[in-house]
């Protein structure tokens, strides 16, 4: 069944919530880097937090989220839009360990806690909205719930997890995040909460095949929840040839001169999807023309 994300409101709209699945969606970054199991985990929550944070936004606006914690992992990057398109990846993508104390993927200790969580938005305007939180657990979820709070001084809960195949493939992903609007009751915050203590862990509800809306409906009630909207979600990268063959070009001529004495060739590699362009001599000496 193909990813997709919801859009939410909740008692009586003094909840905002989100929900998606992102299995195939983080699959797909799994297969594109060759991530290890701990490092598909940070990955896909990660990406999985993105897509959910790039569908508050609107338009063309985007989104990139940038988590540094120190760990063996090394930064994770991921962009994602108002689209439900979301792309990312890791530095070090063959990092595993062994289940920590829990029985759970070591997200933590291949993160690190001694850093950043950044997020950059594009909202169209000439400065981009930098707002930056030090990571407070390496989880990650916990990590974009205090970025909520503290950043953008929204009371939030983020919930996201991913669960890995004994081949490396993704068994499951997704998450959801709640956020209480100005004026929320106490009554209803208090409700939250203990729905939130009361509840399986959010890998568990999505290994049971819980689709988004029944994520919210288990999580907030079922008579709760008015859904609003409903959107795709994809590992969706925004490379091509001609961007690569753009960014050669403004090298300079002397410097496309040297690609095609020393090598006669040249590639280009996306860290994002791990695409590879290839350009011959010829094609170098047409981007060295455009250069001139």
């Amino acid at each position: 069944m193909s990813d997709y994300l919801v859009k939410a409101l909740a008692y009586n709209g003094q909840v905002r919530a989100y929900a998606a699945r992102t299995t195939g969606t983080v699959g797909e970054g799994q297969r594109r880097h060759y991530t290890w199991p701990t490092a598909s985990a940070a990955l896909g929550r990660a990406m999985t937090a993105g897509v959910m944070m790039g569908a508050m936004l609107k338009g063309d606006n985007k989104l990139t989220i940038k988590i540094e914690g120190g760990g063996p992992i090394g930064a994770i990057l991921v962009d994602s839009n108002a689209k439900g398109e979301v792309r990312g990846y890791v530095t070090n993508p063959q990092t595993h360990f062994d289940l920590n104390e829990q029985g759970k993927l070591d997200v933590r200790r291949a993160v690190g806690t001694e850093g950043t969580l950044t997020v950059v938005k594009d909202i169209g305007m000439r400065d981009h909205f930098t707002g930056q939180v030090p990571l407070i657990s390496g989880e990650l979820g916990e990590d974009f719930t205090y970025y909520f709070v503290t950043s953008e001084q929204v009371p939030s809960s983020v919930g996201v997890g991913v669960l890995v195949n004994p081949d490396n493939t993704i068994l499951a992903a997704g998450g959801f995040i709640l956020q209480l609007m100005p004026g929320t009751d106490e009554e209803t915050i208090t409700i939250i909460e203990n729905r939130l203590k009361e509840i399986p862990p959010i890998s568990k509800l999505i290994e049971q095949g819980l689709t988004p809306e029944e994520l919210l409906e288990t999580i907030l009630g079922k008579d709760q929840v008015k859904f609003l909207e409903k959107m795709p979600v994809s590992f969706t990268c925004t490379c091509s040839k001609d961007r690569f063959a753009n960014a050669i070009i403004s090298l300079g001529k002397n410097e496309i001169q040297e690609m095609i004495e020393e090598d006669g060739q040249a590639e280009a590699s996306c860290h994002f999807c791990n695409e590879k362009y290839h350009y011959s001599k010829e094609e170098l000496e047409e981007l060295k023309k455009e250069a001139e």
